[in-house]
């Protein structure tokens, strides 16, 4: 089924696209990303040709098929029913509504007869949705109650990975899950009640170098940090189910730690989601439910706090909030005994936290994780990379989502860290790794502009570099170096399809503002020659233009520079 969503995707996508520029003009007020979705589905379950549409097919498709796929249900009640019919409406007027189709006013009569039922099946949803949100409401690990402090944190820096690396290195829950993993060795049979036998725990609680506890009950019932170490090695994929009821260890488990920084975080990621592990277990599943994501209701009042709590005043914050949460949460905690003990050592074996005294706080790897734990929750924090450690690309793709002000200081801050020269040099290293981003590219130039003569080695470079030879030309004539080539017409007319690329980014307005700006008369003398630029946007900015701007000259004009685009089929630059 995956394969055959790829390929209808695949065929959908340039009707798609140009059905979004039309609509940028034709149904400025419909959401054509609404429609994506449910063409592809009427592509998969009702007809080969994406022109065939009937009227009993986009009624099993709304009422039937979308139901089950939509992903936001509360965006499709307000808006799918205009997105298709502007969809249906495109492609009639187009040419594309095949033969064989219903008429459009037939297909858009039946718009209006499902419109009432169709939303009562999307606010079913919502009420869906919001139940299963009260549900989850109860976990102490929800970070959404927190979504408004988090927002208004200072900017948190991350620490390079070569620090991380190190931290995640010493983590000794990782040691003990290679350990363990170790032990299992290769094809190991695993039982179907319990793992491993009680001969076989003791074994390997002595591999990890854990105590046998005193037990009455089978031993394997009553070694849950061992299980959680076992989990743990799976996470990491030091551990890998086998056919036949089998496990066996991966064949480079026993080179942890790493040799390579990245290989190190990458492996710990894996594990990240450990941290629900140091939850209480109890005997009774309802208490034991009263304090899920109480570890991660501590790293995020850790990350709140600055880093640092008191224990005492962590443990009163979160029995009360157990309480509130769940009727049987003072019950459950007092039943655990000290239930933030198990949490702050599992964090410590992971690396993420120490304790100090009477207090416990994150360490630069816990940050790094509570922050990556925040964003897979989709709320908003303002998390940077160390700025000794920020890449070249890393600083120019966050200074464009900056305010002009924070991005100076972060180019300022970065900047005095490097020789000029060889910032330059990497800003323009980092301008070409994708030659389709204009905006890094302008940006880039931009700040090496400013380094006058130092950047003279970096430019001769960059003349090498199709995509930056039009900066290069320009900024080392200016610098007037002796033997730089002099900026040609076509150099001027790519700086100007990179500026238009960025303006069209801005939306359709700023867009046709900025071709305003410089008035059709000039318009149309670059649409006479700026089509022969090989430039990876031309065939897309003429489209646009031909579609958005008021004058209708300009439109035609566009329209026929976009056709000879076409048929020169120049790659692009």
């Amino acid at each position: 089924m995956t394969d055959r969503i790829e390929v209808a995707a695949t065929e959908l996508r340039p009707l798609l696209e140009e059905f979004i520029m039309w609509a940028r003009v034709n149904a400025p007020d419909s959401d054509p990303e609404l429609v994506g979705p449910a063409a592809l589905w009427h592509r998969l379950a009702f007809s080969q040709d994406l022109g065939t549409w009937k009227r009993a097919d986009l009624r099993n498709l709304l009422l039937d098929r979308m139901p089950k796929v939509v992903e936001d249900p509360d965006a499709a009640a307000d808006g799918m029913l205009p997105a298709v019919d502007a969809y249906l409406t495109f492609l009639s007027q187009t040419g594309r509504l095949a033969k064989g189709s219903d008429s459009l006013a037939d297909l858009q009569a039946e718009l209006d007869d499902v419109e009432d039922e169709f939303v009562e099946l999307m606010e079913d949803l919502i009420e869906d949705d919001e139940d299963d949100d009260d549900e989850e409401a109860g976990d102490l690990g929800d970070f959404e109650p927190f979504a408004d402090e988090l927002a208004e944190l200072d900017t948190i820096r991350l620490r390079p990975d070569s620090e991380l690396a190190a931290l995640a290195r010493t983590a000794p829950l990782v040691a003990k899950a290679r350990d363990l993993a170790l032990w299992v060795g290769s094809g190991r049979r695993v039982g179907e009640d319990t793992l491993l036998s009680d001969a076989e725990v003791e074994e390997a609680l002595r591999a990890v170098g854990l105590p046998r506890p005193e037990t009455d009950r089978p031993l394997a019932e009553s070694v849950p940090h061992l299980w959680n170490i076992w989990n743990l090695a799976v996470d990491l994929e030091f551990l890998e189910p086998g056919e036949g009821g089998t496990v066996h260890v991966q064949d480079d488990t026993s080179d942890w730690p790493f040799d390579d920084d990245e290989d190190v975080l990458d492996a710990w990621m894996l594990g990240l989601h450990s941290v629900d592990y140091g939850d209480p277990e109890l005997s009774d599943e309802d208490l034991t439910m009263a304090l899920a994501g109480l570890t991660r209701g501590v790293l995020v009042r850790l990350l709140l706090a600055g880093g640092s709590r008191e224990i005492d005043d962590l443990g009163r914050e979160l029995a009360e909030a157990a309480a509130d949460l769940d009727e049987l949460g003072a019950e459950a905690w007092e039943a655990a005994g000290d239930p933030l003990a198990g949490a702050i050592d599992w964090l410590v074996g992971y690396g993420m936290a120490e304790v100090e005294g009477d207090a416990v706080r994150l360490t630069p790897l816990g940050t790094e994780g509570v922050i990556h734990l925040v964003d897979d929750a989709d709320i908003e924090i303002d998390a940077r990379p160390a700025i000794e450690s920020m890449t070249a690309h890393e600083l120019l793709a966050l200074s464009a989502e900056l305010p002009e002000d924070e991005a100076d200081a972060e180019f300022a801050a970065w900047m005095r860290l490097r020789e000029p020269a060889k910032a330059a040099e990497e800003l323009l290293e980092a301008a070409v790794e994708d030659e389709n981003d204009a905006l890094i590219r302008v940006q880039a130039a931009s700040v090496v502009g400013t380094l006058g003569e130092a950047a003279v080695p970096a430019w001769q470079e960059a003349l090498k570099q199709p995509s930056l030879r039009p900066y290069a030309a320009t900024h080392l004539s200016q610098l007037g170096v002796e033997g730089a080539p002099e900026p040609t017409q076509d150099d001027t007319h790519w700086l100007i399809l990179d500026m238009w690329t960025i303006s069209a980014g801005l939306g359709r307005s700023e867009f046709v503002s900025s071709l305003q700006d410089i008035g059709p008369e000039m318009v149309n003398e670059l649409l006479d020659v700026i089509w022969k630029i090989p430039h990876g946007h031309v065939e897309e900015l003429l489209d646009l233009i031909s579609q958005v701007h008021p004058d209708k000259q300009v439109a035609k004009a566009a329209k026929r520079a976009l056709f000879k685009a076409r048929s020169a089929g120049q790659p692009a630059r």
